[in-house]
């Protein structure tokens, strides 16, 4: 669906990272985790195409819904220049979001850089269904950790991960897997970021016979099936191709096969 969304709050949260609150009560009535917008910076027509951006958490008594992002390119530059108050041209929401395992006690969320956004929502979700959680952010420093506070407030176990050791473990997130105080009694997994960290995460899943889910970054054009701009296999050795912004960007954690070179958008 077209919504004008109107701008309640938008703040600098970290290294090019920012928050920005929307008013969009349409659009967060349907919304559910791993499920994103197309937003359209501006009316002008440079930038041509709307930016994809991931919903990072709802309030659905206020009518409102949080993006996080990073500040990647022109059209995001942009986007750090609006206010509160301005409105910005919203479709949404859109996609194929996270399923809510059932009969699941305890569950595992790792996120990578801003690959943490579909997560947070993820977890307000799990937690209102009194699922235990453990939640391992991995960034590369402390200017760039978020939503702390949060999931704090939400009684997740957080742990954090800076591969310049500013604060947490000095390392890679997924080294945090082979904790067995982290991970006891982990049944199911629902990851997002680089895929170089997704791919680590699949391996030890794989190993430990654990299921799960992942969500794709990925370069959208159209955001609806239509341009084929984010058209790729699952496997190598497929012969058809799946449409990343239509049939993800959530996929089943085994299902794809993930690439080291590749970091998303």
């Amino acid at each position: 669906m077209l919504e004008k969304g109107k701008i309640i709050r938008h703040n600098q949260v970290g290294t090019d990272l920012y928050e920005i609150e929307l008013a969009a009560g349409a659009i967060v009535r349907e919304a559910q985790p791993g499920q994103f917008i197309h937003l359209r910076v501006g009316d002008a027509y440079d930038p041509l195409l709307r930016r994809p951006l991931s919903i990072y958490d709802v309030d659905a008594e206020k009518g409102t819904m949080e993006i996080l992002y990073r500040v990647v390119g022109k059209g995001t530059k942009l986007l750090t220049q609006l206010t509160a108050g301005e409105e910005l041209d919203l479709m949404g929401p859109l996609g194929a979001g996270f399923s809510i395992a059932e009969g699941i006690n305890k569950v595992c969320l790792i996120g990578g850089g801003v690959g943490i956004a579909p997560l947070v929502f993820l977890a307000r979700r799990l937690r209102s269904k009194n699922v235990e959680l453990c939640f391992l952010q991995g960034t590369r420093t402390r200017a760039q950790i978020v939503a702390e506070q949060r999931l704090q407030a939400w009684s997740v176990d957080h742990y954090i991960a800076t591969q310049d050791g500013s604060c947490g473990y000095h390392g890679m997130v997924t080294d945090l897997l082979t904790d067995e105080n982290i991970m006891q009694g982990v049944q199911f997994i629902y990851t997002c970021g680089p895929e170089p960290m997704m791919k680590a995460v699949q391996a030890w899943a794989c190993q430990h016979h654990i299921q799960g889910e992942l969500s794709l970054e990925e370069y959208m054009a159209c955001g609806i099936g239509a341009c084929l701009g984010c058209a790729r296999k699952l496997h190598s050795q497929d012969e058809f191709y799946v449409k990343i912004c239509k049939d993800g960007p959530v996929f089943g954690l085994h299902e794809v096969e993930l690439y080291e070179g590749r970091t998303g958008s």
